[in-house]
């Protein structure tokens, strides 16, 4: 049986909202359970709520316009796709529901079960694309982590705030020690078992709130939230210690102990602007490598 999928109506008058819930209960394909929205207000929070599969909006409500609430909705990065439900078929209206982030517009005269369902099912498909085109741009394909790109971006944003608000916050570049060698003897594919389990052994030594990206070949880099230079330099010698702990299972006959190097930077309070965060965590790694590897080194 297939499951039942939540759609959230949002349609200010009871009329079409009963004739609409009836569609949905007469799918051919799917299984839908409505929820119904009278209001911009009560529509906008539900919507936001992200409880919902798709959602089936009216271009007019009251005095207040479905394209403003769809583009609130964006604003706060709702990704749940959206139906317009309009009375009006023009051109203009197409292009404007499409603008503000629709996935689909339907003409209320015009609808029939068949209609609603393949829109929806159309919605679906299109919302899973993109959220994988979102994956693909934001995150490295081997490892899941956050990718270069997206990471630089993220950095920037929490430098700015931590900044504006006199908050800490704290830097990790992670090297894995002799990659080169795990690759030269054993191969790539052993390479990559590597770096997979070494991303994962990361993710696990860090909180919730902290991210974590492949930023080159064997290089990672951890962004540490509201954390202070002491703190920051403890989690960085417990990732090496963690490293340390296992050796880790490159192909099914094969088991390498792995070390890596890092280098921890911290914002403070009063640093100067052309304080780089990024600078100081790759001259510590530079300088734990210098060192002897498998250490972690705060940046002076």
């Amino acid at each position: 049986m297939l499951p039942v999928k939540k759609i959230l109506i949002i349609e200010d008058n009871l009329l079409q909202y009963k004739v609409t819930d009836r569609m949905l209960a007469n799918a051919q394909i799917g299984r839908f359970q409505s929820d119904w929205a009278q209001t911009y207000e009560e529509g906008l929070r539900l919507l936001l709520s992200g409880d919902y599969a798709a959602c089936l909006l009216d271009y007019q409500l009251g005095e207040r316009n479905g394209l403003d609430l769809l583009r609130a909705a964006r604003e706060e990065r709702c990704e749940t796709p959206v139906i317009f439900l309009t009375a009006d078929s023009s051109e203009q209206v197409d292009e404007a529901a499409m603008e503000a982030g629709a996935a689909d517009y339907l003409v209320k005269g015009e609808i029939t079960p068949r209609m609603v369902e393949r829109s929806i099912r159309y919605s679906l498909k299109l919302a899973e694309a993109m959220r994988e085109l979102r994956l693909l741009a934001t995150h490295d394909a081997l490892t899941g982590l956050l990718n270069r790109r997206a990471f630089d971006a993220l950095l920037n944003e929490e430098v700015q705030r931590a900044r504006r608000f006199n908050h800490p916050l704290s830097m990790i570049i992670v090297d894995l020690d002799h990659f080169k060698s795990v690759n030269d003897t054993y191969g790539h594919a052993a390479g990559d078992a590597v770096l997979v389990a070494a991303a994962r052994r990361i993710e696990s030594g860090l909180r919730g709130i902290d991210r974590v990206a492949r930023i080159g070949g064997e290089e990672f880099a951890v962004l540490l939230m509201e954390t202070p230079a002491q703190e920051a330099i403890i989690v960085a010698r417990r990732l090496v210690a963690e490293m340390q702990a296992a050796p880790i299972q490159a192909t099914a006959s094969v088991s390498l102990p792995i070390t890596l190097s890092a280098g921890v930077a911290s914002l403070p309070v009063s640093s100067a602007p052309n304080f780089s965060l990024q600078v100081a965590a790759d001259q510590a790694l530079y300088a734990a490598k210098h060192a002897g590897r498998d250490r972690a080194v705060l940046a002076s």
